[in-house]
């Protein structure tokens, strides 16, 4: 049985034959009302079940299972799904934090209370890795290099009293960065459990990252108001080699959500820079529209390129598919002051110095204000986006085909 995306906007009645969410009991698979693509629930259990964020592989190297999060009575827990067969195995009975998954050997590394632990995909065998300091804990990780020898993450000490705050998620945001805070990057060896904490400083960090070729060159950023910082940095595994990737040219530039090419040459960026009246005048940027890019810099070279695209199209987070010949993005849910829509799952390729955009299924019932982000992701085959979203009331996993054949 096919069911489809809600058809909104410049429709005056609903067909229901397009429906999203899909009305009869127990749908899981439908025809996007509007493009054509099929849409498939993937967490067909009870419960609210998440996506890992964009930047964080959730695939084994074989591409034969996922892991995703669900909550249970034992709290928030990791499962596996078949990617054939979409079976669906809970592989923690615990609350687990800071989620990484080691592909070739077929591990989940998680934090539990203060404790860095380990489970084995198919056998469920769980060990022990390392003891953490309590904010470690709080902190953004864990990324897995690319041997699987080393955890890597960050942590911000003194953060949880912002996040436990009242204050509207922006205005945390702002505090943070400006309480300049002692932060660090640490690494930990996943056979002995030692910790290095390899870099600090009092900017606060994020978005760490192993390159997927290099077992020792790591990514990170820092974070806080995007159009006030120098967002992008890399550095070796045993601190040497800082540097960073870009150097603004305008006031008020953007560069964001940061991701690494599957061959480990290119860093990929959200690129953003102020129109002609703003480089002038910066204040002008409040009330003029920034040019969109998606944009890569060669972490060796520093070699950047930008692939512009209009800002109807933009995406929240972007992705790369396997054999980096396509890019998938999350939209952006229409907020970009008078932007006309965003509230699409997109697919991007890079045509004659562009990036064009397809719409592969509508979001427009999803919660853009409070909802989760989408954080796409393509299947290790290239044949599928999974993403989440809230719209059948909690927040569940979803797959929608590349093709619309599929």
């Amino acid at each position: 049985m096919f069911l489809a995306v809600i058809l909104l906007g410049d429709c005056a009645s609903r067909d229901r034959r397009f429906e999203w969410p899909p009305s009869a009991p127990g749908g899981t698979e439908w025809i996007d009302g509007k493009t054509g693509h099929k849409v498939i629930r993937l967490s067909r259990r009870e419960g609210p079940n998440e996506v890992f964020y964009f930047r964080q592989n959730p695939f084994t190297a074989a591409g034969d299972k996922m892991v995703f999060m669900g909550y249970t009575d034992q709290g928030r827990c990791a499962f596996t799904l078949d990617l054939k067969t979409l079976e669906i195995r809970q592989i923690t009975t615990c609350n687990t934090a800071l989620e990484a998954v080691a592909p070739k050997s077929r591990l989940l590394y998680y934090v539990r209370g203060d404790t860095v632990f380990s489970t084995h995909l198919d056998t469920l065998e769980t060990h022990k890795v390392a003891e953490v300091p309590h904010h470690y804990t709080w902190g953004r990780g864990l990324s897995v290099n690319a041997d699987e020898t080393m955890l890597a993450g960050c942590y911000c000490l003194g953060e949880e009293k912002f996040y436990q705050s009242n204050m509207p998620r922006k205005q945390w945001i702002r505090e943070i960065w400006k309480s300049r805070l002692p932060n660090a990057l640490y690494t930990i060896d996943v056979q002995t459990g030692k910790i290095n904490e390899l870099f600090h400083e009092n900017e606060w960090l994020g978005h760490v990252q192993f390159s997927p070729t290099d077992p020792t060159l790591i990514a990170f950023c820092h974070e806080g108001p995007g159009h006030e910082l120098d967002r992008m940095w890399i550095i070796r595994s045993d601190g040497t080699g800082l540097r960073k990737l870009y150097e603004k040219k305008w006031p008020r530039e953007l560069q964001t959500h940061e991701f690494w090419s599957p061959d480990g040459t290119k860093i990929w960026c959200d690129f953003q820079t102020p129109q002609l009246p703003a480089q002038v005048m910066p204040f002008l940027e409040v009330v003029t529209y920034p040019r969109f890019y998606l944009a890569s810099v060669d972490p060796h070279t520093l070699d950047l390129k930008r692939y512009g695209y209009p800002m109807r199209y933009a995406s929240r987070h972007f992705n790369i598919s396997p054999d980096q010949t396509m890019f998938c993005g999350d939209g952006e849910g229409g907020r970009f002051r008078l932007c006309p829509s965003g509230k699409w799952i997109f697919l991007y390729q890079i045509k004659e110095g562009k990036l064009k955009a397809r719409r592969l299924c509508s979001m427009a019932g999803h919660d853009w204000k409070t909802g989760p982000e989408p954080n796409t992701h393509f299947t290790p085959d290239g044949k599928w986006v999974v993403f989440q979203s809230d719209v059948q009331g909690t927040t569940q996993v979803y797959a929608v085909a590349v093709d619309r054949e599929q």
